[in-house]
């Protein structure tokens, strides 16, 4: 394995994620942490995995608006 190994927490602040988005993420397997005495990191080749598939649009997804409701 090799290279930097940085904190879940850590690596959320440098990209302004919350604990919850990162937690949907991880749930859907787009972030691969690695448990460490019961806390979670990243591994430089998770992020740069992580990345390389935004990048290549594999997590777009139409935005969705929400609709109105008429003032009765």
């Amino acid at each position: 394995m090799g290279g930097a190994i940085i904190s879940l927490s850590a690596w959320l602040q440098q990209v302004g994620v919350t604990p919850c988005t990162a937690w949907r993420w991880r749930k859907k397997g787009w972030v691969k942490t690695v448990n460490i005495c019961g806390r979670q990191y990243l591994t430089q080749e998770a992020i740069d995995e992580f990345h390389r598939r935004a990048v290549a649009g594999e997590f777009a997804q139409k935005h969705k608006v929400p609709s109105r409701k008429e003032a009765a």
